[in-house]
């Protein structure tokens, strides 16, 4: 159990509160949900009826008035029980997170009470086919058209564009003084026009699945600029930081899911004589350094989440790298633990780790990759030579 020092007395019982939510789910309500082409929209109902949804939102627009540590046990709680909202990484976590801090009041009131509770989605779109994590070859750009905006270009891999209402577009404007491209965010409904989405085929077992986007010169009205439009990286990074800490949340729920499952059948599994397999340190071990493992990355994503609420975007920016490199490896590692312990019933249908075996990876890869956290620790905090 997490210490009285690290967690209040509320996170403790919002983890409790959470957990029961999704244990009267679990990991085969998922798993049917991913077969029969089925969104989880029973859970997310659920879920926002709670309170969880909104829960790092303003009090002002219907939200909780936590913070990215509250949402982030929500993640990590729903995922340890087998079935995590990735939704909840983009919606509330990125989009709600800038529009609260950089949205107008008009933008605040039409989008935050509809994210909050639950009845509105936002996806996000940074990713493009040609610049991966090097987020200064974005080339989607917007210019001006009378007092409107013109926005082009391309994304990939863009979570739940299908079941949001609007997508929040990372794009580029030209800054009159020097020239240069600078980053700019767009709120761009699902239907407007030349607006277009393809569903990307993935071997990854989610309900949420994954979409190109193309925009081809695609009409927005002045205010669908979020914030400052000189603001630039401020307000990007405003939403990446909580999307690497939510990310490690989620890979925090998939290792204890995994382990856990490994730890039940080590307990029951019986081969040889002398009881079940978990007597044996060959089997007992490795599960225990997982454990470790997941509770070390867990103090790193607490740390993470802590500097992020209390406006240290600097020290948030390090520790969210940090926490997202650890919870990604420890997942990775309880996962492959776990389906070695189960052995050729790991890769069953049955027991369900192999599906998960994928989903693991994911937070190695997304959203940045594990080399470019080494590079950015390796240059910001070691101050060693960049090598990009």
């Amino acid at each position: 159990m997490t210490s009285a020092i690290l967690e209040t007395q509320e996170h403790r019982d919002l983890r409790a509160a959470v957990a029961a939510l999704g244990a009267r789910y679990g990991r085969e309500y998922f798993t049917s949900a991913v077969r029969d082409g089925r969104h989880t929209d029973e859970l997310w109902a659920d879920a926002a009826k709670a309170g969880y949804l909104g829960v790092n939102l303003p009090e002002a627009y219907g939200g909780g008035g936590g913070g990215i540590a509250e949402l982030a046990i929500v993640l990590e709680e729903l995922g340890a029980a087998g079935c995590p909202l990735l939704m909840l990484v983009v919606s509330p976590a990125i989009c709600g997170t800038v529009i609260a801090r950089f949205g107008t009041e008009g933008q605040k009131q039409q989008w935050l009470p509809g994210l909050a509770d639950g009845t509105r989605k936002m996806a996000f779109g940074i990713t493009e086919p040609d610049a991966g994590s090097n987020s200064h070859r974005i080339t989607t750009t917007a210019r001006r058209d009378g007092g409107d905006w013109l926005l082009s270009g391309r994304k990939v891999f863009i979570s739940g564009v299908d079941i949001a209402d609007a997508t929040l577009v990372v794009g580029r404007t030209e800054d009159a003084r020097t020239g240069k491209l600078k980053p700019c965010l767009f709120i761009v409904p699902r239907d407007t026009e030349g607006f277009q989405r393809t569903r990307i085929p993935m071997e990854l077992h989610a309900p949420e699945k994954q979409f190109e986007l193309v925009l081809d010169d695609v009409r927005l009205p002045a205010d669908a600029l979020v914030g400052d439009e000189d603001a630039g990286l401020l307000q990007l990074f405003a939403g990446l930081n909580p999307e690497r800490i939510m990310t490690a949340a989620f890979a925090l729920g998939l290792g204890r899911q995994a382990v856990a499952r490994a730890v039940e059948y080590a307990r029951t599994r019986q081969v040889w004589k002398g009881g079940a397999i978990g007597v044996h340190q060959a089997i007992a071990h490795p599960l225990a350094q997982a454990h470790i493992e997941l509770e070390l990355a867990r103090l790193m994503t607490q740390k993470a989440a802590a500097l992020y609420d209390a406006g240290d975007d600097a020290g948030a920016g390090e520790a969210a790298n940090m926490a997202k490199y650890a919870a990604a490896e420890a997942a990775a590692k309880a996962v492959d633990q776990a389906v070695h312990t189960l052995g050729g019933n790991g890769l069953s249908t049955e027991y369900g780790l192999a599906q998960m075996l994928t989903a693991s990876r994911v937070a190695r890869i997304a959203p940045v990759s594990r080399e470019m956290i080494l590079n950015y620790v390796s240059h910001q905090t070691l101050g060693l030579p960049k090598s990009y």
